[in-house]
């Protein structure tokens, strides 16, 4: 009789593997999804040295995760039972105080991709601080919410220390500082974000459920960068403060496949703020707004800042200042940009990661008198398209 069971859990288990695989491979492809916000993998190519070299195994075992049948229910029927069995660690994010999901980043910033970003930060800042100079050029990475937030993570849990990576930053940026041909100041150019967020860590500066910092987080920034700038440094009342939604749920919860308190998203306009234009990827269509409202309606409600990413983003703006800013950024900059706004004539707003031609023929042709390099620090420890940087 125990061989009669064993047998027929066996038949089960082979059918259920064996059948969602086959039913999987017979069912549509899905390009995106709205759930996660990334494109997922579809089928590869067959090829002999794609097969000699185990490339189309990792492709296609790739493949086979992103595709598989009622996908989304699986990974949010077992984040249920991990949640039910007491852990407050899954998929590399703590179930933190006040419902935050925090992202631990585990690895990220011990990686050989890591070091030799930090190798490749040095030589950008030595190709240009001796022409933007100190005053004028600025490299800040904003740290993530499991190193400001760290009085909400769960007990015992020990993330790496971001703080130890950022102080390898900023010592990339004196390195490359103290060889640039006008030996430029290193403390002009680094500018340490993390205090100005640790001073503000009990405020609601980072999303509950998404990787990003909120508004309010990116304004404590813009109010001590402006005035160690020299700029008109602002105060929370100079703006119109607005819900645009409180039913977001970020890119960590969609990594859960659950559902949790949603977040809220706020604008922070300025009524005095110039007249502007947008123009994207030099597409020739002329927008009025840094916003896209459209956004609201789908999964991705952050993309109502800029409308998601572009390779190169123009704005033109009235503010008759004899300025013109390039921003070197990954999304962390699309709610910090228009806060901009009143201090530059002209702000580039430029993703390396999509930008394909030479970043040194941009700078030397458009005439920019300040340069703003702004990434999260766990995005700019894992990006690996910044050597375009040097080109």
């Amino acid at each position: 009789m125990n061989k009669i069971q064993s047998f027929g859990v066996t038949i089960i288990f082979c059918i259920l593997i064996f059948g969602f695989s086959i039913v999987t491979l017979f069912s549509p492809d899905t390009e995106y999804s709205e759930t996660e916000n990334r494109t997922l993998a579809q089928m590869p190519s067959f090829t002999l040295d794609a097969l000699l070299d185990g490339s189309f195994e990792s492709d296609y075992e790739e493949y086979l995760t992103d595709q598989f049948v009622f996908r989304d229910g699986w990974i949010a029927l077992k984040t249920a039972a991990e949640r039910a069995s007491g852990r407050t660690q899954i998929n590399d994010i703590y179930f933190a105080e006040d419902d935050y999901l925090i992202e631990a980043h585990t690895d990220t910033f011990t990686t050989e991709q890591a070091e030799s970003n930090l190798e490749i930060l040095a030589q950008f800042v030595e190709l240009y601080a001796g022409e933007f100079g100190a005053e004028h050029m600025t490299v800040m990475l904003i740290p993530n919410a499991v190193d400001i937030l760290q009085d909400k993570l769960p007990a015992f849990a020990s993330p790496y220390d971001e703080g130890e990576y950022l102080a390898s930053a900023e010592e990339a940026v004196r390195e490359g500082a103290s060889g640039a041909a006008a030996d430029a100041d290193a403390d002009g150019i680094w500018f340490d974000a993390r205090s100005v967020l640790q001073e503000h860590s009990n405020e609601e500066i980072y999303y509950r459920t998404d990787h990003h910092w909120k508004t309010l987080g990116a304004f404590y920034v813009w109010q001590a960068w402006a005035q160690s700038c020299g700029y008109t440094v602002p105060t929370l009342d100079s703006y119109e403060i607005t819900t645009v939604t409180e039913e977001f749920e970020g890119t960590i919860q969609s990594k859960l496949g659950i559902h949790t308190v949603a977040d809220s998203i706020e604008l922070y306009l300025d009524p005095d703020a110039p007249s502007y234009t947008v123009e994207k990827d030099g597409s020739g269509e002329v927008l009025d707004s840094l916003y896209d409202y459209s956004a609201l309606e789908t999964k991705s409600k952050y993309d109502i800042f800029f409308g998601g990413n572009n390779a190169l983003t123009r704005i033109t703006a009235e503010a008759d200042t004899g300025r013109k800013l390039l921003v070197i950024k990954d999304s962390y900059a699309h709610c910090f940009v228009p806060f901009l706004l009143s201090e530059f004539d002209q702000i580039d707003v430029l993703d390396i990661r999509y930008y394909n031609q030479e970043l040194s023929e941009l700078i030397s042709g458009e005439g920019y008198t300040d340069l703003l390099f702004l990434y999260n620090a766990s995005g700019f420890a894992g990006d690996t398209s910044l050597t375009k940087l040097l080109y």
